[in-house]
Order: C-alpha cells, then sequence, then structure tokens
C-alpha cells in the first residue's frame, strides 16, 4: 500500500479527535485514483453513434466491496467541447484489489437508452451513484436522472454489479405522485458493518435513506426500489438538518456515502457548500464544497443529534482546485470497509476522482 499523507485542510480543526462517532480520514499519495480517458468509446444507442464515453470527465463514484475487491460506479461524461451542462453522464464500473489502482470497464454499466426510462434520463445521462448492499445480497443503486429539465432521484437493482435493472424515480407513486417532479438527488441508505461488510439496515420494519440537495430530507422503503419521503401533517418535507449560516456548509448540506449505524447513532457524512457573498463561512473559500460529520438518532432516524462544526477533509490537492468545477471540490460519495480500514471515494472538482482512508479498522 503507498505511504499516507497527512490531510491536509485550510485550517486545522481543534477537537475532532475527542469525538467518539465520528471518522478520520488520511489522503494517500498518487492522487487522483481515476481520470478522463478518451480511449473508451460506446456505441450509444440513443444517439446511435459512437461516443468516447470518459473523454471529458471520470468523478463522483459510489463504491462496495464485493469477493474481497473493492468495486467503483462512477459517473463519467463524454464530449469535452460541450459547454458545461450539457455533456450526457453515464455510469461506469471499475475494480481493485487494493483499494487504490484500479481496472476499467469497457463499456458503461448503466445509461441512457431507448425505452420506458429515456424520459428520465435523457439527454442528461444519469449522474452520482449511491451503491448499497441489500440483506439478500442485492445490490441497490441510487443515481440521479437527468433530463435537462428536473433531477430525479432513481434506483437500479443488480446481482453483479454490471447487469443493472433499472425502477425509474423513487419517488414516482409516493403520496401520489406529489413528490415525483420534486428536485431530487444524493440517496444516501442507512447502512451497517456486517461480517466486513456494509449491509442496509432495516429500523423498525423499513429501510431508511437521507436525500436531498439544499438540505438533508429522509425516506422510507420496503424494498429500497420505491421510496416514501417523510413529510409532517401539513404534506411537507420535515428537513431535520439543514445549512448553517456563517459556516463551510452555509449554501446546502447534501447526502454523501450510505450513512452508517453504529452504537453512538447514526453517522451521515455528507457534503457542505459555502455560500459566496453575504452569509458565506470565513473558514472555507466561497462556493467551496467539503465534507461533514452529523449524527442522528438510531432509534428515531428522523431526528438530528448534532454535527462537527467543522469539515473533516476540503479541497487540498492541485486537482481538487480545478478541473470543472474550480471553487474546489471534495465531494464524498462511496464508502467501503476493506481489509480493516476504511476508505472513502469522492469526485474532485467534478473531474476525477480520489481516495481518502482511515487506518487501522
Amino acid at each position: 500500500m503507498r505511504s499516507i499523507l497527512l490531510l491536509i485542510l485550510f485550517f486545522p480543526i481543534a477537537g475532532l479527535a475527542q469525538e467518539p462517532w465520528m471518522l478520520g480520514f488520511e489522503k494517500p499519495e498518487g492522487q487522483p485514483i481515476l481520470g478522463p480517458d478518451s480511449t473508451y468509446i460506446f456505441d450509444c444507442p440513443m444517439q446511435n453513434r459512437p461516443v468516447r464515453w470518459q473523454q471529458a470527465d471520470v468523478f463522483n463514484p459510489g463504491a462496495v466491496v464485493r469477493n474481497d475487491t473493492v468495486f467503483l460506479l462512477f459517473r463519467a461524461e463524454d464530449d469535452r467541447d460541450a459547454r458545461l451542462g450539457e455533456r450526457t453522464s453515464r455510469i461506469g464500473l471499475a475494480w481493485s484489489t487494493d483499494g487504490l489502482h484500479f481496472t476499467r470497464h469497457k463499456d458503461p454499466v448503466l445509461y441512457p437508452e431507448p425505452g420506458p426510462f429515456s424520459k428520465w434520463d435523457f439527454p442528461g445521462g444519469v449522474e452520482d451513484p449511491r451503491v448499497t448492499e441489500l440483506e439478500d445480497g442485492t445490490y441497490l443503486m441510487l443515481y440521479t436522472s437527468w433530463n435537462r429539465e428536473t433531477a430525479r432521484l432513481s434506483s437500479a437493482t443488480s446481482t453483479d454489479l454490471v447487469h443493472w435493472t433499472k425502477h425509474g424515480p423513487v419517488f414516482e407513486t409516493a403520496h401520489g405522485g406529489a413528490f415525483r417532479d420534486v428536485w431530487s438527488k444524493s440517496g444516501s441508505v442507512v447502512t451497517e458493518l456486517k461480517d466486513g461488510r456494509l449491509v442496509a439496515k432495516k429500523i423498525k420494519g423499513a429501510y431508511y435513506m437521507y436525500w436531498g440537495e439544499l438540505f438533508v430530507n429522509v425516506a422510507v422503503s420496503e424494498d429500497g426500489r420505491d421510496w416514501t419521503p417523510v413529510t409532517n401533517g401539513s404534506g411537507e418535507l420535515i428537513k431535520p438538518f439543514v445549512p448553517t449560516p456563517g459556516t463551510f456548509d452555509s449554501h446546502l448540506t447534501e447526502p454523501g456515502p450510505p450513512a452508517l449505524y453504529t452504537e453512538e447513532g447514526i453517522l451521515l457524512l455528507y457534503n457542505g457548500k459555502n455560500l459566496s457573498g453575504e452569509g458565506a463561512g470565513p473558514e472555507t473559500p466561497e462556493g467551496t464544497y467539503c465534507g461533514g460529520q452529523a449524527l442522528f438518532s438510531k432509534d428515531d432516524p428522523t431526528e438530528f443529534v448534532r454535527r462537527l462544526e467543522a469539515p473533516f477533509i476540503c479541497p487540498s490537492l492541485p486537482h481538487e482546485v480545478s478541473g470543472q468545477y474550480q471553487a474546489g471540490t471534495t465531494f464524498i460519495q462511496g464508502l467501503v470497509y476493506f481489509r480493516k480500514n476504511w476508505f472513502l471515494y469522492y469526485g474532485t472538482a467534478d473531474s476525477m476522482v480520489g481516495v481518502a482512508i482511515k487506518p487501522g479498522g
């Protein structure tokens, strides 16, 4: 394994080690671990032509361990000459036996294609996968369907990580379809570490998911495919965790990788973005995405307990402050427990993939 460098942030964070419920990470050498590659060509069934589907950007991966191997499901964008927001995203697969050096599958494993889901998935594509193993060994992918009009959180399942079955927007039927056309992203399912694997955990007979972009919402499900947002008596989202003015997450709090059920509570690693201008926090540059940690009650996943007041990971390397999003991004999205270490995978400036490690279990 490569040598480990101390995690470098924009500022020192006092007291993080005193929190028994948090995870602390370090960035290894040799970053980034994945980047664009124009040699991969795919025959797009929507455009009826070959496309260099990883040419522009490779970022924002989900992660899972299978057969002592780490698998990344990453987002790839195609046309690097297209304007930002006008590229098509597809989801690729890569694997590694050390968590650091990855081999890529030649074709995307999830992509826009003709059929009932193209109205959600095209022309923007499929984005930002989070991957969770269910109790029966099935893999659940929650991803964003982007038709360049409305982002919709969608689901797909697989037994081998290569062949996926789409199930459409996760809120399509809940509450009589009231949230089908509401902007939705970033599904973080509550998981528990069992025999060295993160497995989705049912609490009071249901799976729980944190989701959203500007603030954290909660949803429940029986099967992981279709979800029901938790609402108050007026039918509005409950919003248990929102941005904190004047801090690193003053603009938004967006769920990251699958949440962790622990004895101290449910740990949600999330992406906090600082505002630009009035209300921005002074500790991080304006517009920067950093990673935060929040704790929810293990008995009631809708009950927010507390958050770390400072981020635990921020852009500090050159490729994390360049690319598509030059204000700086460490967008955390994939988390696995692998060979007694925690591996956290993240997108860098919407362009490449990085990793941070918590050694020693």
